[in-house]
């Protein structure tokens, strides 16, 4: 991650930062004074309060540290600014036709924090993202899908979320 660019959507920027701050300001400071609590309790090698929250202090810092991580790395690139609307780049909402299944498929192309397999978020960096970017409507392209090499036509391209 250190050689490449850490791509973000606005929105997934934002995402990251609310969870460093939910993290740093509220549940952080309640972990630290449970385990004070627990260890004014007296003996810690079988106190349950105090192993479990340094256990989760550490998780809680180690997440710390790739949050800030990843928003120090990150590079906002905000769709709504992109100037060539007829091809697909980072943040483009993409309706794709498998040629081979006959279904519609909709993703948007997302930085690597942002990933939602669920509601069709892909990774700028996945074979399919790759594949698509900088291909416009009515072209196809082929990806390597875990059910082998699979085509795809694009048959819309937006920069701003579809109407549900």
């Amino acid at each position: 991650m250190a050689d490449q660019k850490n791509y973000i959507t606005p929105e997934g920027y934002a995402t990251l930062k609310a969870e460093f701050e939910q993290l740093y300001k509220i549940e952080r400071p309640k972990v630290v004074s449970d385990v004070s609590w627990a260890a004014s309790n007296g003996d810690r090698s079988e106190n349950g309060d105090y192993i479990y929250g340094k256990r989760r202090l550490r998780q809680i810092d180690s997440r710390l540290r790739f949050l800030m991580k990843s928003m120090d790395l990150a590079v906002i690139v905000d769709p709504k600014e992109q100037q060539s609307l007829e091809k697909v780049f980072f943040g483009a909402w993409v309706s794709l036709y498998s040629l081979q299944r006959d279904i519609e498929h909709h993703y948007r192309i997302v930085g690597q924090n942002e990933l939602d397999p669920t509601r069709g978020y892909i990774s700028w960096i996945s074979p399919l993202a790759r594949a698509m970017l900088g291909k416009q409507i009515g072209d196809v392209v082929r990806a390597q899908t875990p059910a082998g090499e699979e085509s795809y036509e694009i048959i819309d391209i937006r920069y701003s979320p579809p109407e549900s």
